[in-house]
């Protein structure tokens, strides 16, 4: 049990911190809402993440990406592997560097109990979706997290008992609504919080709040 561990312990118990260990989490994008949401996973205890990206850093992702300037021209995944490892040394991680495709796409995610979609454009979104929403898999989304300003327009919509949409479901990126830190890093956040609320009650059930 490293230190982060053994903080963790202290807060959520033991048994919690188990069940967050055994999970594997999915997240297909690297990029504002994946890179921000396996961090807080990570910090919140999960250690089995899946993530997939074919992408690289590049100097416009630092503004809101968990990367760093001399990771530039590093894949994503590889740069958001050592980034991770940073915060929690006891990771087991998959790291793919590969674009989720119609030929793919159901077999990638199949061992993972939880899915994050964080992918950039409508049409992936929809194929990643369309294949596993009648899997029982637990999935979060998100649509709608651009620009600033009136945050609390960033909601999470309940869709079905294992589907959950974050954002304003309509402001989109755009040259008068550009990709920035506090609204992707809220949305981000509000994934990876309906995560630790799923484990929460896998574990304890609903209203127990013993730790």
């Amino acid at each position: 049990m490293n230190r982060l561990d053994e903080a963790l312990t202290a807060y959520v118990g033991p048994a919690l911190l188990q069940y967050m260990k055994t999970m594997r989490i999915g997240i297909a994008g690297a990029g504002g809402l994946g890179s921000n949401c396996a961090a807080m996973l990570v910090r919140s205890g999960f250690s089995r993440l899946t993530v997939v990206d074919f992408d690289q850093v590049e100097c416009k992702n630092l503004n809101r990406q968990f990367y760093f300037q001399h990771q530039i021209g590093k894949s994503k995944v590889e740069a958001l592997r050592d980034n991770l490892l940073a915060i929690s040394p006891d990771l087991e991680l998959t790291m793919l560097p590969v674009r989720i495709e119609q030929h793919n796409v159901a077999a990638i995610f199949k061992d993972c109990e939880v899915i994050v979609e964080a992918l950039d454009r409508a049409d992936y979104k929809k194929l990643l979706v369309e294949a596993y929403l009648a899997s029982g898999k637990f999935m979060v989304a998100a649509s709608g997290l651009a620009g600033w300003g009136d945050s609390d327009r960033i909601r999470v919509h309940r869709l079905k008992d294992t589907f959950y949409l974050v954002g304003d479901l309509v402001s989109g990126i755009g040259e008068a609504l550009p990709p920035m830190a506090p609204c992707v890093t809220i949305a981000a956040a509000k994934q990876a919080d309906l995560i630790v609320q799923y484990a929460v009650e896998r574990v304890k059930g609903d209203g127990d709040d013993e730790k």
